[in-house]
């Protein structure tokens, strides 16, 4: 593994969106001038899309290019944590854990799943949907038939869906397929088992998803590749995938570390990229791939602003949050199985929790995980550790009354959606962003500012598989540019307008 240190332009690919008026720059002259060029592609961020990016851009004999990471190594939202008390510690997953799909046959192949094979990633098959303990606001409580039939539900959501994209009947939110479908939850356990199979899965709630779109990424996903979803409990950390598979083809001059993008300078001519610090890249091209997030919050200053159809697209889609909440506990006092679900009367409450300490997982780590999202998420980030941690406490002594549980050796979850390199975990298609939005926000701008990420695959939004194969595609096409000295790029819709106008008389 190559250890990065800063370097000297060469090439930059940025995956970005976002926009705000910026002052001229001093020294922004430069992107008019070839000679002063610092690379050919400038891309920004360090993530499955950036890495994958730069490959693609190394595959077609350019490697004028240097990739710029705000955080101290590449991997992006695959984060890692060492947890536990002294002598017990693991490695735990804070943000992507999962490779969701992998291969049927000699169909296609998720291209995570090779990278994870390829990399020797130790994984371990989830098992989702086979026994779950089940729990209420009394304690245990069965209703096993309820998670069920919850299944079916979605997956009765998820086929109606998939049946009217050919008709391109207009889209609804997944609450409406859900009722339309005849699914209605009423009771604490019917929506606590809704939630495990949809809130869990797309990091926001039915009324604020798409229904075709939902529907056509899980299916995509799961029906192209496999319904196999493979846990990674690698002690070297799921990003070692990606941090491996970089380590093949970078040199240390074209990874820049600790660098934060504060502005972005877009002419006919190049790319100016300037960091917090002050210091100025100019490049031919650029490739933004930040988080759709950080585009949301104007982290980055545009200069000038972002067209407008382009800021339309970026606001249009949501930005979802999936927090897992890790404890790790003196000895093991809970279920059997990997997976529980608790149901409160607050829908969201503290509903999914996973078992670490579990034969093929962490055996002995003494680790329980619970997972909340949406506005529940946002909620406890508001919270000191403290109280969230009694929240929980109170949430397991309603699961097990008649067990003296402990006090937690360690506690630990991350801020997705406050911490300004993020703003959220991965993105979600609300029911309101037009396929047409979609193509505003795969867009370059000019010939020179492209954008790649998991937010930009129309088939694989909010998937680690969606970042690779935009990240892949993007960079194809930069190198077609360069190759054939210059070019328009992909095509936007200035406007986007509904099929037909509201009628308000």
């Amino acid at each position: 593994m190559l250890h990065w240190t800063y370097a000297s332009p060469l090439i930059l690919l940025t995956t970005c969106i976002g926009s705000l008026a910026f002052p001229i720059l001093p020294g922004t002259q430069r992107v008019l001038d070839v000679k002063q060029k610092d690379a050919q592609v400038l891309i920004l961020g360090g993530g499955v899309a950036g890495v994958i990016a730069a490959r693609t851009l190394h595959e077609q004999g350019i490697d004028d290019f240097i990739i710029i990471e705000a955080r101290p190594e590449l991997s992006g939202r695959m984060m890692s944590r060492e947890f536990g008390a002294a002598g017990n510690r693991w490695m735990v997953e804070l943000g992507a854990n999962w490779v969701q799909g992998t291969q049927t046959g000699n169909g296609p192949a998720n291209p995570i799943w090779d990278l994870a094979k390829k990399h020797n990633i130790s994984m371990h098959s989830n098992d989702y949907f086979g026994r779950v303990a089940t729990y209420d606001y009394s304690g245990p409580s069965d209703f096993e038939d309820v998670f069920q039939e919850s299944i079916k539900n979605f997956d009765k959501l998820t086929s109606l869906a998939g049946a009217r994209v050919p008709k391109r009947l207009v889209d609804m939110t997944a609450r409406s397929g859900y009722s339309l479908s005849g699914t209605r939850p009423d009771s604490p356990q019917e929506r606590a088992a809704e939630y495990y199979q949809f809130d869990w899965e797309f990091g926001a709630t039915p009324e604020e998803t798409s229904w075709l779109a939902s529907a056509w990424a899980h299916n995509r996903t799961f029906r192209e590749f496999s319904h196999e979803n493979l846990l990674s409990i690698d002690q070297r950390g799921f990003k070692t995938l990606i941090q491996e598979e970089a380590s093949a083809f970078l040199d240390e001059g074209q990874v820049t570390l600790d660098s934060t993008v504060a502005a972005i300078h877009t002419t006919k001519q190049g790319v100016v990229i300037t960091l917090s610090d002050g210091i100025e890249l100019a490049a031919d091209y650029a490739l933004c791939t930040f988080s759709l997030g950080v585009l949301q919050h104007d982290d980055v200053e545009f200069v000038p602003p972002l067209p407008g159809w382009k800021q339309e697209a970026i606001h249009s889609m949501a930005m979802g949050t999936y927090t897992k909440i890790f404890l790790q506990f003196p000895h093991k006092f809970w279920f059997d199985t990997e997976m529980a679900l608790y149901a409160d009367h607050e829908r969201g409450r503290y509903p999914v929790w996973q078992s670490l300490d579990h034969d093929g997982l962490l055996p002995g780590s003494g680790i329980l995980f619970v997972t909340v999202t949406g506005d529940f998420s946002r909620r406890i980030e508001s919270m000191t550790d403290l109280a969230v941690q009694g929240e929980i406490m109170s949430v397991l002594r309603t699961m097990f009354p008649n067990t003296t549980i402990p006090a937690p050796l360690d506690f630990y979850f991350q801020r997705w959606h406050s911490d300004p390199l993020f703003r959220g975990s991965y993105s979600n298609w609300p029911a309101n962003f037009l396929s047409e939005h979609q193509v505003n926000l795969r867009a370059n701008v000019e010939e020179r500012l492209w954008f790649a990420g998991e937010a930009t695959s129309k088939k694989h939004f909010g998937y680690l598989h969606g970042a690779y194969s935009e990240g892949r595609e993007i960079a194809l096409m930069i190198a077609e540019c360069i190759h054939g000295g210059g070019c328009l790029g992909l095509e936007h819709v200035e406007r986007v307008r509904n099929a037909l106008p509201y009628d308000i008389a």
